[in-house]
């Protein structure tokens, strides 16, 4: 087989051999550094994945609202202003002025998915002598259902909600002391007063959520807080969740509404995910600069090793160009096979740990994402890697003198 391969081929792979303790130590250094890489980055991707997957379930991609009410000053027939200072007026719950054309435009973007409308507020939930503020939240459950997952975290009875029934969350019931199917006081500033069912409790993982979220039905939202056919909210997914922020800069500037996307309102939660991102890419990257290195000075001592059976093949007629392929060519090996082991060994590391690292509830940690583009990459990374190693060996090997070289 070998008279198929060119003289290169040969050669490299048979001063990799000879030298097969060194080959062995080098490769295992490559696979640990490979391994570390491929290993961050899944998890990494894992955590990214499962953060978004919790904050897009549990709240809207693109929320919109009725823009501030601003106070403006008194002016008299002359001009003058008749009250100075200006104070911020007080924010009263407003419906979204005429939010069905807004939905039925919002309805027809093509980078838009689902609009959901919502009528939500303060209010009181009353049970004997016990009492705690509220958020509450008026749905329709067809459409606001697959923006907000709520079904999904519910703990007892379901989702269902009727014109009597109310969900709320664990920390609500457990500090009103009520349970399925009993019935709280629900009362709103707006004065209205509502008896209403529990229909089910869910548990949205935060316990300040689990304190004030409660849902019902639109019109028992509208009738509590005085809305009658408005609504203060429009809930939007879209195709790219990444561009929400942008869609959102769009949508606020050719309609009469506030738009806040999941991106604006998750700002802290980016800034660490960049945090994490530049700390990973300075660990691949001196991890990178470690293996590199290691393959240079196992090559350099290679050269030096073997300086007259390069001598020899000089005087043999072998051109410095091959010479310089043949160490190119072994750098490239080593990277390639220390990246196939290397990736085994990160994916093997990242199913155990994945196994093992539980949250407090007992669910993983993180998903288990392992897509076959990071083997790929960590393979072309790792291979042009060992070759870019190898240049300075292989240049010195090239420049060898064959005389000075057989001499010793």
């Amino acid at each position: 087989m070998n008279r198929w391969l060119p003289f290169e081929w040969i050669a490299a792979v048979r001063f990799l051999l000879e030298g097969l303790l060194q080959t062995l130590v080098i490769l295992g250094g490559i696979a640990i550094g490979v391994g570390v890489i491929v290993f961050m980055s899944a998890m990494l991707a894992g955590l990214q994945a499962n953060f978004i997957k919790r904050v897009l379930t549990s709240q809207p991609q693109i929320q919109l609202i009725p823009l501030d009410q601003v106070a403006r000053p008194l002016r008299n027939a002359k001009g003058t202003i008749e009250a100075p200072i200006v104070q911020r007026p007080t924010q009263r719950v407003l419906s979204i002025d005429q939010w069905q054309k807004i939905r039925d435009e919002m309805q027809a973007r093509p980078d838009v998915v689902t609009v959901a409308p919502t009528a939500s507020g303060s209010g009181l939930a009353l049970r004997g002598d016990a009492n705690r503020a509220i958020t509450l939240t008026g749905m329709e459950p067809e459409n606001y259902f697959n923006i907000v997952r709520v079904p999904d975290y519910i703990v007892a009875g379901d989702a269902q909600v009727t014109s009597e029934g109310i969900l709320v969350g664990t920390e609500l019931a457990n500090n009103l002391g009520a349970s399925l199917g009993d019935k709280i006081n629900v009362t709103t500033a707006q004065g209205g007063n509502r008896i209403l069912t529990i229909t089910g409790i869910f548990d949205l993982g935060n316990k300040g959520a689990n304190q004030r979220s409660t849902f019902v039905t639109l019109r028992t939202a509208q009738s509590l807080l005085g809305l009658i056919g408005g609504v203060t909210t429009l809930d939007l997914t879209v195709t790219d969740i990444y561009a929400a922020e942008n869609i959102a800069r769009d949508i606020q500037a050719s309609h009469p509404v506030e738009a806040d996307s999941w991106i604006k309102t998750n700002a802290q939660f980016f800034t660490a995910v960049q945090a994490q991102q530049n700390s990973n890419t300075l660990i691949r990257a001196f991890v990178g600069l470690s293996v590199a290195f290691g393959i240079a000075a196992v090559l350099i001592v290679s050269v030096i090793q073997r300086s007259k059976d390069i001598g020899i093949l000089r005087a043999m007629g072998t051109k410095r160009e091959q010479i310089l392929r043949v160490f190119l060519i072994q750098g490239g090996i080593l990277g390639f096979l220390g990246s196939l082991v290397g990736s085994v060994l990160g994916a093997g590391a990242l199913i155990l740990w994945h196994s093992v690292a539980r949250q407090v509830d007992g669910s993983e940690l993180f998903p288990l994402i392992i897509e076959s583009q990071l083997f790929v990459y960590s393979a072309a990374l790792a291979t042009l890697t060992g070759v870019i190693a190898a240049i300075a060996p292989a240049l010195r090997a090239a420049r060898l003198d064959p005389v000075v070289a057989i001499r010793g």
